[in-house]
């Protein structure tokens, strides 16, 4: 069967399998819509939270930058595995033990103030929307390719898919829909790497296939370091960016992580703290299958690329070539008139331009495996962006229902709540796909934009909200607005200056990035100044009630200490 059959046959059965879930786990109260009942096992757990947080950024986009970008790359796996082991040791136990479904409702208690809670509504919903807009993103890239279908349209289809499966079942529905998609993510993601690492080093296992040997005898990594250096590229394995701004995205990314609403509302659908630390523990083992993976999958995809199209004859490119050039993800410009394609880093002479994104989608028909593996791929990368996509939106929908309107109305009944959820959600669904068909930039990099207000504007006041008993109310909105307002300004002035404010192209390139850094890492400055505002403003007006300080010292103490002294 051909590509298309295939990819028809794959994702069609893999919609059908989460549509299914989503009817049979319909949720019916508004605990089972935002936390699926409190009652999910830690083992399921583990697969939806590593299926919510492996987005479109790490299925389709990270192996493309790092295939692009060689060692500048690992940025995005140090800081988003990074931040996952801080976000399970330092904030999981505690949040879970607080026992709110989201983080505005963390914010709105500990700090005992409905114009905190609002705030923090503010913040989730530019996270949630910057965040969910690089997933419609790559839906729709997903979708142009294997479907024949352009950008747009299939950012409709995933709309559609989404709005279905997220509106009906809440987060019961999506918990159970995301153990699915990991299954098919994961599996999708390893076949082709396992096929390629034997197709190129003879070793099965990708990760040893990357520092295993090619044809001739040469290891890979020194090969295309000598490719990309005959076509005037820096070498694969050197690093080109300042370490200033190396260490500000890492650290933005991981802190980041620690902020993300919608992977912090996954700590609340397990029935006890100990069983939130498990399934943290879970969920970065099934993490890590994906990153210590994806590396490799990046150095045989820009190998295998290279090797089949750079100075080879315009009329005779290889198939895949004309597949994503009807896509208009890659375009061949004979520039020269010469009949040969010329892949250079500078921008006048290059005849080639590749999408970063297409890189893991690409990589199976760029190394001829079967038809069916591409059809995996695209069933694959469909499950990542959704899966993702779906826990936004619902982030989105319970900080408007339950976070801002039933603190304006909290006499509303819960089916009245309910039916709001699912009306913001459908809100939600239109304005996502809005993004998805004029995307800021390509995925991983919106991602960590959304990483990077995250880490500006949730971290300081959840970590200060559960070690600092003294940190108040004033503290957590000056924290959460400053440093909001600078790294949301930041990346809007150096990303879209030129559109928004008719800036010169001059005044808003890299030479004038502030210490070297970039908008990516530049959460990491808007962290400091969130810190930096909480303690002034806490320091300078009065101390939280006494009951919220013994609350905090409360979900600090494990359940059960003390008692052997009382005996």
């Amino acid at each position: 069967m051909d590509i298309l059959t295939w990819t028809y046959i794959l994702v069609g059965a893999s919609f059908a399998l989460y549509i299914g879930i989503a009817i049979a786990t319909r949720a019916g109260s508004t605990k089972e819509f935002y936390t699926a009942g409190g009652g999910v096992s830690p083992l399921a757990n583990g697969m939806a939270t590593a299926a919510d947080w492996m987005s479109a950024a790490s299925f389709i986009s990270m192996a493309g930058i790092i295939a692009f970008s060689g060692y500048d790359g690992s940025v995005y796996l140090m800081g988003w595995t990074g931040g996952y082991v801080l976000l399970a040791l330092l904030l999981a136990p505690y949040l879970r033990k607080f026992g709110k479904f989201t983080v505005p409702d963390f914010v709105g208690d500990r700090y005992y103030s409905n114009k905190a809670r609002v705030v923090a509504v503010i913040c989730a919903l530019f996270i949630s929307f910057t965040y969910v807009a690089g997933q419609m993103r790559g839906v729709g890239i997903v979708f142009s390719r294997y479907l024949e279908v352009d950008i747009n349209t299939g950012v409709y289809i995933g709309m559609g898919i989404v709005f279905f499966y997220a509106v009906l079942g809440g987060m019961k529905g999506i918990t159970y829909t995301q153990v699915a998609q990991y299954c098919v993510l994961i599996f999708a993601f390893m076949v082709p790497a396992i096929f390629v690492s034997m197709q190129l080093t003879g070793n099965p296992i990708p990760q040893l296939g990357l520092g295993g040997t090619v044809e001739g005898g040469e290891f890979l990594l020194d090969k295309l370091d000598g490719v990309l250096g005959d076509l005037g590229f820096a070498e694969y394995t050197s690093g080109r960016k300042d370490m200033i701004d190396i260490f500000a995205i890492t650290l933005a990314l991981m802190v980041g992580t620690a902020g993300l609403p919608h992977v912090i509302v996954r700590f609340f659908t397990v029935p006890r703290v100990k069983d939130a630390r498990l399934s943290a523990g879970y969920a970065l083992v099934f993490i890590a299958i994906l990153y210590t993976t994806a590396p490799a999958v990046a150095a045989f995809g820009i190998y295998n690329a290279i090797n089949t199209v750079a100075d080879k004859p315009v009329n005779d490119l290889p198939v895949w070539v004309d597949n994503w050039k009807k896509t208009n993800l890659i375009t061949i410009n004979d520039i020269n008139g010469d009949g040969i394609v010329q892949y250079t880093p500078n921008p006048a002479t290059n005849e080639m331009i590749i999408d970063k994104d297409i890189m893991v989608l690409a990589a199976p028909e760029i190394a001829k495996l079967p038809n069916w593996v591409v059809g995996l791929v695209a069933a694959g990368g469909m499950a990542a962006a959704l899966s993702t996509a779906a826990g936004l939106l619902l982030v989105i929908s319970t900080s408007v229902s339950r976070d801002l309107f039933r603190t304006f109305r909290p006499s509303m009944t819960e089916k009245t709540e309910l039916r709001i959820a699912r009306g913001a959600a459908a809100v939600a669904v239109i304005i996502a796909g809005w993004f998805g068909i004029n995307p800021p930039g390509f995925v991983a990099e919106v991602v960590a934009f959304a990483f990077g207000l995250a880490a500006a504007s949730f971290f300081p006041v959840i970590i200060m909200g559960i070690f600092s008993s003294r940190m108040n109310k004033e503290g957590a909105i000056a924290g959460m607005i400053s440093g909001l307002v600078f790294t949301l300004g930041y990346i809007t002035y150096f990303k879209f200056g030129v559109n928004l404010f008719g800036l010169s192209p001059e005044s808003v390139t890299s030479s004038n990035w502030w210490f070297g850094i970039s908008p990516e890492g530049i959460g990491s400055i808007g962290m400091l100044i969130n810190f930096v505002a909480c303690f002034i403003v806490s320091k300078l007006t009065p101390a939280p009630p006494q009951y919220v300080q013994d609350m905090i010292q409360e979900i600090r103490i494990p359940r059960g200490a003390g008692k052997a002294q009382e005996h």
